[in-house]
C-alpha cells in the first residue's frame, strides 16, 4: 500500500518524540510503500534532515510556512463571491468552523493568491464588519495584521498539490491535519488522523503563555487552532489517540465516537530490559530525557533540582536531548548559573540506550504530554520516573484499570517544585525503592507496551480501509 504521512514541525527534521516515534514506525511496515509530506517553519530546513530515511520512503514533499511570507500580492487580482463563499470567509475569518471544501475550491480550483485575497475588498468588508463587532477599540490595523498573519499560511498551504497514495495518515491535527483535510477533498482517499497529544489544548497553553500574542487576540488565536482540529474530526475515517481520556477528549471536540480508537504506544522492550543497574558510586543520577522547550518546563525541572541540592548533597541531573528553542535554553542555562548549581549537566542529544547505564532514576516535568517514550523507556530498563500529571503519566504511574503491578514512581501536579522535589527526594533516599517501582515499571511495559504490538493495531487499520 502506497500511504502518504502527514507530519507538522518533527520529522524528518528534529531528534526525539514524535520523530523517533515515526521513524520506527516507518522502518517496523517495510511491507508499505510511504510517501511523506511534512511540514516545516523555515524554508532554510528544507532537505536538512536529522535521519537517514528508511529505504521505504520513496519521497518527501516539503511545504514550509514562512514561504507564506514570499507570496505577492497581483493589482490586478479581482474576486466575485458568491453568497456561499462569502459566508464562508465570514466565518473563516471569524475561526468559527468554516465550509472547508468551498475555501479548499477558491484556492485549489479557482488558484485564488492568498496574498491577494487578503487585500481583496470582500475580504477588507467582512474584516470591518468583524473589528466593529468584536474589537471595536483595538486599532484595524493592530487586527488586520494580527488576522493576516493567522490567515496566511493556512491559505498557502491549501493551495499545495497534494501527492499521490492510497491513504493518508496525519500524526496531528492543526496545519498537518488541514493537509489530511485537502487530500481528502481534492482524492476522495481514506484518511486516519492519530494525536500523540491534543493539538489544539497544547496550542491553547502555550497562547495562554505566550508573550507574542497580544491579549486582545489571545482568544481569537485559541479559536483558530480549534478551527484548524475541526476540519480533520470531520474528514478522518478513523482517528486514533494513546490513551482513554484523550479518546474523551477528542469527542468533546466533536470527534464522532465510532471512529474513535485507543492504540498505546510501544518501545523496542528488548533494547532496554537488559541494561544492568547502575553501581553505586556515592551518587544518585536522574535524568530528563526531554528538547529544551517552554512545553516541557524545564526552568521548573531546574528549581525543584536546587531545592533538591538543599535537601542533599549527592544529586546529580543529567538533560537529555536537543533545542527546539534556542531563546529558552538559553534562559534555562542562564537559570543554572545564577542558582549556582553544579551538578546539572546539559548532555544534548545522546544515545538514551548507552547513557542509561549511568541513571538511576528519571524525571519528566512538562505541562503537556500525550503518553511520553521516555517514561516507557526508563521503566523498561527498570529506571522509575517521576513525573508532572500530565496526559496519562498517572496512567503510567499507577497502571490503569486491570492493571495489578503496583505503582512505578511518583506523579505530582504540573509546576510543582517542593512536590518535585520531594519525589526526587524519596528516590534518592533508598536504592531498593527504586529497585522495587523499577521492576514494576518493567513488567508494565512488557505487559502493555512493547513495539510489535503498537504496529499490528496500525496496520489493521489500514487492511481495514
Amino acid at each position: 500500500m502506497r500511504i502518504c504521512l502527514i507530519l507538522e514541525g518533527s520529522y524528518p527534521y528534529t531528534f526525539g518524540g514524535v520523530s523517533s516515534w515515526m521513524h520506527n514506525y516507518i522502518k517496523a511496515m517495510p511491507q508499505h510503500e510511504f510517501v511523506l509530506w511534512v511540514i516545516g517553519a523555515k524554508s532554510a530546513d528544507r532537505g536538512v534532515f536529522k535521519y537517514e530515511l528508511p529505504e521505504n520512503v520513496s519521497e518527501i514533499h516539503e511545504v514550509f510556512l514562512d514561504e507564506a511570507l514570499t507570496i505577492k500580492a497581483n493589482k490586478r487580482d479581482r474576486f466575485k463571491l458568491n453568497d456561499a463563499e462569502k459566508e464562508t470567509l465570514k466565518k473563516f475569518i471569524d475561526c468559527e468552523k468554516p465550509d472547508w471544501d468551498i475555501l479548499f475550491d477558491m484556492f485549489q480550483s479557482k488558484n485564488y493568491n492568498p496574498a491577494s485575497f487578503l487585500m481583496s475588498e470582500n475580504f477588507l468588508d467582512v474584516l470591518t464588519d468583524l473589528c466593529r463587532e468584536k474589537y471595536p477599540y483595538v486599532a484595524f490595523a493592530d487586527t488586520f495584521h494580527t488576522i493576516r498573519s493567522m490567515l496566511l499560511p493556512v491559505l498557502h498551504i491549501i493551495k499545495s498539490k497534494v501527492p499521490e497514495a492510497e491513504v493518508y495518515h496525519t500524526i496531528c491535527t492543526g496545519y498537518g491535519g488541514l493537509l489530511a483535510a485537502l487530500a481528502h477533498y481534492v482524492t476522495g482517499k481514506h484518511v486516519i488522523l492519530t494525536e500523540h497529544g491534543i493539538y489544539s489544548r497544547e496550542r491553547e497553553e502555550e497562547i495562554i503563555r505566550a508573550r507574542w500574542v497580544t491579549p486582545a487576540f489571545k482568544r481569537h488565536w485559541i479559536r483558530f487552532f480549534y478551527m484548524l482540529s475541526d476540519a480533520i474530526y470531520k474528514r478522518a475515517t478513523f482517528i486514533t489517540c494513546l490513551f482513554g481520556n484523550a479518546g474523551k477528549i477528542q469527542m468533546e471536540l466533536g470527534a464522532a465516537p465510532e471512529k474513535c480508537k485507543v492504540i498505546p504506544n510501544g518501545i523496542h522492550y528488548d533494547k532496554f530490559c537488559d541494561i544492568p543497574l547502575k553501581e553505586e558510586d556515592g551518587y544518585v543520577d536522574i535524568a530528563a530525557v526531554i528538547r529544551l522547550a517552554p512545553i516541557k518546563d524545564v526552568k521548573t525541572l531546574i528549581y525543584a533540582f536546587n531545592e533538591l541540592c538543599g535537601m542533599r548533597k549527592n544529586a546529580r541531573l543529567h538533560i537529555l536531548g536537543g533545542t527546539d528553542d534556542e531563546e529558552y535554553a538559553k534562559e534555562c542555562y542562564d537559570l543554572v548559573k545564577s542558582l549556582g548549581l553544579k551538578d546539572v549537566l546539559f548532555v544534548g542529544q545522546v544515545n538514551v540506550i548507552e547513557y542509561m547505564r549511568k541513571i538511576d532514576f528519571t524525571i519528566l516535568t512538562s505541562i503537556s504530554e500525550g503518553q511520553p517514550l521516555s517514561v516507557l523507556e526508563s521503566f523498561a530498563a527498570r529506571r522509575p520516573a517521576v513525573t508532572t500529571d500530565v496526559g496519562c503519566c498517572r496512567q503510567l504511574i499507577d497502571g490503569e484499570e486491570g492493571d495489578f503491578f503496583g505503582t512505578a514512581g511518583f506523579c505530582v501536579p504540573p509546576m510543582h517544585r517542593e512536590g518535585l522535589a520531594n519525589a526526587m527526594d524519596k528516590l534518592c533516599h533508598s536504592r531498593e525503592l527504586r529497585e522495587e517501582m523499577g521492576e514494576i515499571g518493567r513488567m508494565r511495559v512488557e505487559k502493555y507496551f512493547k513495539h510489535p504490538d503498537m504496529i499490528k493495531r496500525y496496520a489493521s487499520l489500514y487492511e481495514g480501509i
